[in-house]
């Protein structure tokens, strides 16, 4: 069954730097088109970037130039670089598949990691 944990969240000033990262349980996750999201207080989940088996990335047009994410399929694992964060960049961030994983007919999600950026 998947399982993903992320980690490396925490608090920051903006114009600060973060990394954060995602450990996948899938035996297929080298093949798999992997995903950053986000979502910040009342308002909805969103895919911030996304990064094929073949490492060809595309991100949203508000993180573009900031954000770098990055994977090593040896280690079944996601990153995501954030630079030059913004205060509107406060959300949990998720990883998952894209789509999500589906486990038992519902999307699965993680926990999260928590994602601060301070004026």
């Amino acid at each position: 069954q998947v399982r993903l944990v992320e980690s490396g969240g925490g608090l920051v000033q903006a114009g600060g730097s973060l990394r954060v990262s995602c450990a996948a349980s899938d035996m297929n996750f080298s093949i798999r088109v992997m995903g950053w999201y986000r979502q910040a207080p009342g308002k909805q989940r969103e895919l911030v970037a996304r990064i094929s088996g073949g490492r060809n990335t595309d991100y949203l047009d508000s993180v573009k130039g900031r954000f770098t994410i990055s994977r090593d399929n040896a280690k079944n694992t996601v990153y995501l670089e954030m630079a030059s964060l913004k205060p509107e960049d406060t959300a949990v961030y998720y990883c998952n598949a894209v789509p999500p994983y589906v486990v038992r007919r519902s999307d699965y999600w993680g926990q999260g990691t928590q994602v601060t950026v301070s004026s």
